[in-house]
């Protein structure tokens, strides 16, 4: 991905069998996510967490370390 307005449900989803989170970094600010992609995902049981990449990263890794079942699409900061 490299935009926020590039994750859409078809871009994630070949990634989603299994996982209960999905985590997207933004990028380096706050963006709201797509309103859609996140009722999409929760039809199918996903939940979604938005947020900017460096927080996305430290949250990834805690929920690693929790052993949740979690995937990460970040967009670059440059």
């Amino acid at each position: 991905m490299s935009a926020p307005d590039a994750v859409t449900l078809g871009s994630v989803d070949a990634w989603l069998a299994g996982v209960e989170i999905l985590l997207v970094g933004c990028g380096p600010k706050f963006l709201p996510p797509p309103q859609d992609l996140r009722a999409a995902l929760k039809a199918r049981g996903v939940a979604l967490e938005w947020m900017d990449t460096g927080a996305a990263c430290r949250t990834f890794n805690v929920l690693l370390a929790e052993e949740r079942r979690a995937i990460a699409g970040l967009i670059s900061v440059p």
